[in-house]
């Protein structure tokens, strides 16, 4: 059964037969915006170009990587980006993720204490105009999800309108178990390296 844990909630990574989330995945699925044309008689497709992005931190909240559609794959090999998607859906919504993320714990360097999820707009396209915007952060694979444990409606949710970054969540480690924290948060961000920052700064 789905957790489905409203933003600012925290849950224990440690399932209820005794083992460990293994493997996450972070999928987000969008839109393309559509434009009217001259008195409203055609309509065009424009592009939206959202990016999911994760950073890797040490108990010191030093940045040890940083994974975004420039950099696929970690150092270690244990989080992996699907690929840039340029557009979002032209043709509305097809219920798949336009990017994905995953992340396998067992690979993951120890000196990893934090993981941060993150998205910003590429071309600056507010997040209240898109005209969907989801985000889910489930156990499984891309292909199979087992289990929902938080979900963001991005284009219609409260406070999301007027910005172009956000904060997804962060698993951090506790007396070596893993742990998540869903923010949920907009910031005023523009670039990809200045919400790392913010994360730094405010969520870690």
């Amino acid at each position: 059964m789905a957790i489905n844990l409203q933003k600012g909630q925290r849950i224990n990574l440690q399932k209820t037969n005794g083992s460990t989330l293994q493997n996450i995945c972070v999928g987000i699925n969008w839109g393309a915006i559509e434009k009217k044309g001259l008195f409203g008689l055609s309509k065009t497709k424009e592009a939206v170009d959202l990016d999911a992005s994760c950073a890797l931190y040490d108990d010191t909240k030093k940045v040890l990587d940083i994974i975004y559609f420039g950099n696929l794959k970690s150092k270690d090999g244990s989080v992996r980006h699907s690929g840039d998607d340029l557009t979002g859906d032209m043709g509305g919504d097809d219920g798949l993720d336009n990017e994905v993320i995953t992340l396998d714990f067992s690979r993951l360097n120890p000196a990893v204490t934090y993981v941060a999820f993150v998205l910003n707009s590429f071309r600056g396209h507010d997040f209240g105009s898109i005209p969907f915007a989801s985000i889910r952060i489930y156990e499984g694979t891309p292909s199979r999800v087992t289990e929902v444990f938080a979900t963001f409606d991005i284009a219609h949710g409260a406070g999301f309108a007027g910005h172009i970054s956000m904060v997804m969540g962060v698993f951090y480690k506790r007396n070596g178990e893993w742990k998540f924290n869903a923010i949920g948060e907009p910031t005023k961000d523009k670039k990809l390296q200045e919400t790392v920052d913010t994360v730094t700064k405010n969520y870690l």
